[in-house]
């Protein structure tokens, strides 16, 4: 049975012990979780913290205690790099799941690699001269395709059943110069990548007129096939599960099947969460990321098809990276068909249930532009001028132009955010734009780490001075993302003016 499961976890996280239900659900046993369990079911102890206390341990978080005599963010990030790295391991008894190599964790509450901020944070790796350490990230997502068939969300075993925005591609072209001479090298991401290539468009040939969409493959209109983001396990998240029983708590059990199944598709995308994901932009009991095809996945896997065309042709393999080519062709037409949104001058989500662009728009749409999407110039000028005049804000750019309770909507922005339009801007030769969005988060970055003497997780982008917050838990310094982003801002642009 696996421990999300047993009495003694739900017990605990009911309990509220823990204001954070990720905290046990991390927790450490010092024998075993079968043991642990047994030892609670044969007892039955009226204190759980003396229980817990007794059988469990917790990992420590050093990138939170205070750095001394450090004066700058580039300094700051520099010397954080060793507090977030992790070393490989084999299996313990918590849910951690080994890797074999070293990784850069994001800090805080995420002490374990998660998925799409390794991209993000490789960037600064990069840049700090640790090139190596990024392909032993790289190995660890290899190593992961290999055992699970895709990336999880995190190491850890109950992220199992879902990824995130598959960066593999990505982290690959990252280290491709350098790399792609090397055949064993070359052999092994090519095979990865397929199989994750292979997790993402499972079900493909089922579609039909008759089955729309399967997993995470979905058919349009036209009979061309895109992505979502889905999760098999329509249960409670372990990592939040006081918080999903007492959301669901009024619901019939279908009902709950469908809100835990889009609660975790939402955190597969990474934007865990937004008013993308709901029918009423305040509600996140209107949960219902499963109806829609995102912009930024399916411009993700369009890089993934590209990439796999290239690492195909260097191993001589012209026919699999004609198929790849043909593949991102065919999906970068379905991109610009499906969710260029004429009226908005942006690119959208696309609501695969009412056969309908969504009205949210958000910054996933800059994907469009950092991937190379835009083949008109006009509409790339469209795009920028879009994310100028909406999205760019005193600190930097906002994630939505909705104001919601949620931590992907205004007024927060995330570094991720700033890369893919700052790096969109650039590919079409919007040089000053790109400066200016990359200015104004290097000065919010800077003026918050004056006060705070850390770099976090988000930023509150329309009133700088403030602290972000939304979401389930509490702002998070570190921070591996923001590290990541504001050293390739420094390193693009030098410091901010």
């Amino acid at each position: 049975m696996k421990f999300e499961h047993s009495r003694l976890f739900k017990d605990v996280q009911l309990s509220g012990m823990f204001s954070d239900s990720k905290v046990f659900s991390d927790a450490i046993p010092k024998q075993s979780w079968p043991v642990a369990c047994a030892e609670y079911d044969k007892t039955q102890p009226a204190d759980l913290e003396t229980f817990v206390a007794t059988h469990f341990e917790f990992a420590e978080a050093p990138e939170l205690q205070a750095l001394n005599d450090v004066r700058t963010v580039p300094d700051y990030i520099e010397r954080l790099w060793d507090r977030l790295a992790r070393q490989g391991s084999e299996q313990n008894t918590s849910s951690l799941l080994a890797l074999p190599k070293p990784y850069i964790v994001p800090g805080g509450r995420f002490n374990e690699i998660y998925y799409w901020d390794s991209y993000f944070t490789a960037l600064g790796l990069m840049d700090s001269g640790r090139g190596k350490l990024v392909e032993d990230m790289l190995e660890n997502f290899c190593s992961l395709i290999e055992s699970l068939g895709h990336v999880p969300n995190g190491n850890r075993s109950y992220y199992a059943t879902r990824s995130q925005p598959p960066v593999t591609a990505m982290m690959v072209d990252l280290l491709w110069e350098t790399k792609k001479d090397d055949e064993n090298w070359l052999t092994r991401v090519t095979s990865s990548l397929q199989r994750e290539y292979d997790f993402w468009m499972k079900g493909s040939d089922k579609l039909s007129s008759d089955l729309l969409h399967f997993d995470r493959v979905v058919m349009m209109p036209c009979g061309g096939i895109l992505n979502r983001y889905w999760d098999n396990d329509p249960s409670p998240r372990p990592e939040s599960y006081k918080e999903d029983i007492e959301d669901a708590e009024h619901f019939t059990n279908d009902e709950k099947a469908h809100f835990y199944r889009n609660i975790r598709a939402a955190c597969e995308s990474g934007w865990d969460f937004s008013s993308r994901w709901l029918q009423e932009p305040d509600n996140l009991k209107t949960i219902m990321t499963t109806h829609i095809a995102p912009v930024d996945l399916n411009a993700l896997l369009y890089f993934l098809e590209t990439q796999l065309s290239r690492c195909y042709q260097a191993t001589s393999n012209s026919k699999e990276s004609h198929r790849m080519e043909r593949a991102a062709k065919r999906r970068a037409a379905l991109i610009n068909q499906y969710m260029w949104d004429e009226q908005a001058n942006w690119y959208v989500d696309f609501d695969i249930e009412l056969n309908c662009k969504r009205n949210i728009v958000t910054m996933a749409g800059a994907t469009a532009l950092f991937f190379n999407l835009v083949e008109d110039c006009a509409r790339a000028h469209q795009v920028s001028q879009k994310m100028m005049s909406d999205f760019c804000k005193a600190g930097g750019l906002v994630t939505t132009l909705a104001a919601t309770p949620q931590q992907w909507d205004s007024p927060n922005g995330w570094a991720p955010l700033q890369w893919f339009g700052v790096k969109g801007l650039l590919n079409y030769g919007f040089t000053q734009e790109a400066k200016e969005v990359a200015s104004k988060w290097l000065k919010t970055l800077e003026s918050s780490f004056e006060v705070n003497q850390c770099l976090l997780e988000k930023y509150n982008v329309i009133e700088p001075n403030k602290k972000a917050e939304g979401g389930e838990y509490i702002v998070q310094q570190g921070f591996g993302w923001t590290n990541g982003v504001a050293s390739r801002f420094y390193t693009l642009f030098g410091k901010s003016e």
